[in-house]
């Protein structure tokens, strides 16, 4: 294949790495995510490269937002860097209160914000624990599966708060979800 500045996304196959897609973009090589073999720094001048379907043709060098994404997922569950996940816009400045039966009682008011970052607080403290699980050294496999499958079951107990969400891409997703994938 003649040197050329395909973009990311573009779908390629190549005769010893099968059919893969570029996720990234160098002076001179593209980093191109293999089915079968993984992400493999191929040169752009490569003759065993043929291009199937181009994508965001450029000059330029980038990377592409999947990767980072899986980055930054990363970085947050070992690193304790937590993501900014938006409120809903209807729930901005919202109040929510929480009214005992008996009416001779004060009602508690609670920012709906605040209320919101406990969630997003919890959702975030299931994510590392369900990592600490995958890597403990002397919990069996079986012991892991039956922890992430009590673990799935929280994330279903409290879908009932993805109302709060913005984006639906923050929810919580229980055992239907997780079966759906």
């Amino acid at each position: 294949m003649e040197q050329t500045n395909l973009g990311i996304g573009t779908r390629l196959q190549h005769t010893q790495h099968g059919p893969g897609v570029i996720v990234g973009v160098r002076y001179a090589t593209y980093l191109i995510s293999f089915i079968n073999h993984g992400v493999k720094e191929i040169d752009k001048t490569d003759s065993h490269l043929e291009e199937i379907i181009p994508e965001n043709i450029t000059e330029e060098i980038e990377t592409h937002s999947e990767v980072e994404r899986s980055l930054l997922k990363i970085l947050r569950l070992w690193g304790g860097i937590t993501e900014l996940v938006p409120l809903g816009d209807r729930w901005r400045n919202g109040m929510m209160l929480l009214q005992p039966a008996d009416k001779t009682q004060k009602p508690k008011e609670i920012p709906i914000d605040i209320f919101f970052h406990k969630i997003v607080m919890l959702r975030d403290r299931l994510r590392v624990l369900e990592q600490n699980i995958n890597v403990h050294k002397q919990l069996s496999g079986e012991d892991k599966i039956n922890l992430q499958q009590y673990i799935t079951r929280i994330y279903g107990s409290l879908t009932t708060f993805n109302v709060l969400f913005k984006n639906k891409e923050h929810w919580f997703v229980g055992e239907k979800g997780a079966k759906e994938d």
